[in-house]
C-alpha cells in the first residue's frame, strides 16, 4: 500500500500597505502645500471629495491646478511643519528582518514622500503616489495604478487587488475614510482616526494603534 507524503506547507508572502499622510505622517503634508501655494478655495473641491460628489483624482487635478509654485518652493514650503509618527523608521527595519514587502500607496504628492523617506534614510522604500509635474510654476497632476494606467477613482483600492492578485496576506495601516474599501480586502487592518470609525460601525475587524512601535508589539504578540 503506498503512502504519499503530506505536503511542506509554503509560507503566505506578507506584504504591508501603508497610507502616508496621518498615518506615517501625523499631518497631512499635501495640504500644507496647497495651503501655501493654492490660489482659491481648494477647500470647496475638498469637501466636494469628502461628500463622495467627486473622485480623488478629480480633486487632485483640480486643487493642483491652482497652484503655482516650483518644486524647489514646495518642498521648502514643508520644512519643519510635519512630524514622523513614533516608531516608523524601526517598524520598516522590522519589516526587513521579517521578509514583509512594505509598500507606500497614497492620495498624496510623491515629491515630498521621495524627499521625507530620503531624510528618514528610507528612499529604498516602494511607494506609489500622485505624481507631481512642474512647469513654469504651473503644477499638474495624475495617478498611475498598477498597470501603468492613469487612475481617477481608487488608487489604494487598485493596488490592493493588484498585490491580492498576486498571491500576498495583506497587512494594512491606514486612518482615513479612502482607506476604508481597500483595507477591508485586507487579511488584517491597523486603524485609527476616521478608518477605525467606519470599521467599527460597519464591525469590520480592525486592531487600533497610536504609533509604529505599537503595531509592532501587536503583530508579535499575535505570533
Amino acid at each position: 500500500m503506498s503512502q504519499t507524503a503530506d505536503k511542506p506547507t509554503t509560507p503566505a508572502k506578507v506584504l504591508v500597505q501603508c497610507d502616508f499622510d496621518g498615518t506615517i505622517t501625523v499631518e497631512d503634508v499635501s495640504f500644507i502645500i496647497l495651503d501655501t501655494f493654492a490660489r482659491g478655495d481648494w477647500h470647496k473641491l475638498d469637501d466636494a471629495y469628502e461628500a463622495g460628489k467627486m473622485t480623488v483624482g478629480r480633486f487632485n487635478r483640480e486643487a493642483v491646478a491652482m497652484m503655482r509654485t516650483t518644486k524647489k518652493a514646495a518642498m521648502a514650503s514643508i520644512k519643519g511643519k510635519y512630524h514622523v509618527r513614533a516608531g516608523f523608521a524601526e517598524f520598516a527595519k522590522y519589516c526587513r528582518n521579517k521578509g514583509y514587502r512594505l509598500v507606500i500607496v497614497s492620495n498624496g504628492f510623491d515629491c515630498y514622500i521621495e524627499k521625507i523617506l530620503q531624510e528618514l534614510g528610507l528612499s529604498d522604500i516602494e511607494f506609489h503616489a500622485a505624481n507631481l509635474r512642474f512647469s513654469s510654476g504651473r503644477v499638474s497632476t495624475k495617478y498611475l495604478g498598477p498597470d501603468g494606467r492613469e487612475e481617477d477613482n481608487s488608487l489604494k483600492e487598485a493596488f490592493v487587488d493588484h498585490f491580492l492578485n498576486q498571491g500576498y496576506r495583506i497587512i494594512y495601516i491606514g486612518d482615513g475614510a479612502s482607506d476604508f474599501k481597500p483595507a477591508r480586502k485586507c487579511q488584517r487592518i491597523f486603524a485609527r482616526e476616521t478608518l477605525l470609525q467606519k470599521c467599527e460601525a460597519a464591525g469590520v475587524s480592525n486592531t487600533g494603534y497610536g504609533d509604529f512601535f505599537q503595531i509592532m508589539k501587536k503583530l508579535e504578540a499575535r505570533k
